[in-house]
Order: structure tokens, then C-alpha cells, then sequence
């Protein structure tokens, strides 16, 4: 056997590395937990199923306001990729860290004209980084649980 065939012979190396999480369902999980937030509230909600939507989920409250929502979601606190120049002035985000199972999400509700409006309160990679722009949950503690904007 030659040094050739020795080569073609070897065994490939197998890589072991951690399985990365489902997007698509964590993003699923995402929208049905704030739709069940916004039930629970009292608000009509209506989900809006596909893999291309600019909009997760429509709500109307009591007084008859209509909500259009974009939710975003993380299984556990990273950086929510959202890129400002697609944020809409007049849709209410909705940013979910999933957390562990047996352990309640966490929720931060923010109005897209607040987005736009001041994009450097929420961070320098919202702000200014344009490969992919995104906002830390740390930059959005303000509005932790803000579930009051659905009240008007």
C-alpha cells in the first residue's frame, strides 16, 4: 500500500459540537407566548402563520385599537437581530428571551417609533452596525413587562 491509498484509507474525523437550537421553533414559541400574554390581558389576538411575514401577530384591545406586532425571540439572553432600516413606526415589538423550560420568559415591549426614534439608546449594534445590527436585552430594560402599551 502506498502513501496515497494510506490517505483515501483514513477514517473521517467526526466533530462534536453542540446542536444549535431551532430558529423556527423558538421563534413559534416566541409568538404563542405573547399571544397568550396578550389573551390573558384581555386583548383579541389573531397569529399570523408563515415563514416571510413582516407582522407575528394583530391585537385589538377593549377600545378598539389595533396592534400590529413583530416578535423577536431568544432561547436563552443574546442579541436580538433586528436591523432599524425594516423598523416599522407604527408596530409594537415584542423582544422574548424563552429562558430554561420551567422558568418564565422574559418579556420587553417596545413601540417601533421608540426604535427608530432614538436607535442609539439601544445600543451601538443597533445603532451603527450594519452587517447584522441587533439589541441586547440589557439595552431594553426599560421596557421590561411594558404590556401597558396595549392598554390605549
Amino acid at each position: 500500500m502506498d502513501q496515497k491509498d494510506a490517505v483515501n484509507k483514513q477514517e473521517p474525523i467526526k466533530r462534536v459540537s453542540k446542536q444549535r437550537a431551532d430558529g423556527q421553533k423558538s421563534g413559534l414559541a416566541g409568538e404563542f407566548f405573547v399571544a397568550a400574554e396578550l389573551l390573558k390581558r384581555g386583548l383579541q389576538t389573531s397569529l399570523t402563520l408563515g415563514n416571510a411575514k413582516s407582522i407575528d401577530l394583530f391585537a385589538i384591545n377593549d377600545q378598539g385599537t389595533r396592534f400590529t406586532i413583530q416578535v423577536k425571540a431568544l432561547r436563552s439572553p443574546n442579541y436580538f437581530l433586528i436591523d432599524l432600516e425594516r423598523v416599522q413606526d407604527a408596530c409594537y415589538y415584542v423582544f422574548v428571551v424563552l429562558n430554561k423550560p420551567d422558568v418564565p420568559p422574559d418579556y420587553y415591549i417596545v413601540p417601533g417609533c421608540d426604535l427608530r426614534s432614538d436607535p442609539l439608546k439601544f445600543g451601538k449594534w443597533f445603532a451603527d452596525y450594519k452587517k447584522m445590527p441587533g439589541i441586547h436585552p440589557k439595552d431594553l430594560a426599560e421596557y421590561r413587562n411594558n404590556w401597558k402599551v396595549f392598554d390605549s
